[in-house]
């Protein structure tokens, strides 16, 4: 039940990042902080459709 999702920067809205996520164990949206090239520091990333 694994399936891609794209990860976007909260700040400038840059999809930066493909990950998997388990839909039976997370059904909500992801949140991460991870690193934004295009800002250049950490920021919250989220998972978009």
């Amino acid at each position: 039940m694994r399936v891609k999702v794209t990860m976007r920067c909260s700040e400038c809205k840059q999809r930066n990042y493909n990950t998997m996520k388990n839909k039976k164990n997370d059904p909500d949206r992801l949140e991460m902080k991870k690193y934004c090239p295009f800002c250049r520091k950490h920021t919250v990333h989220s998972e978009t459709k």
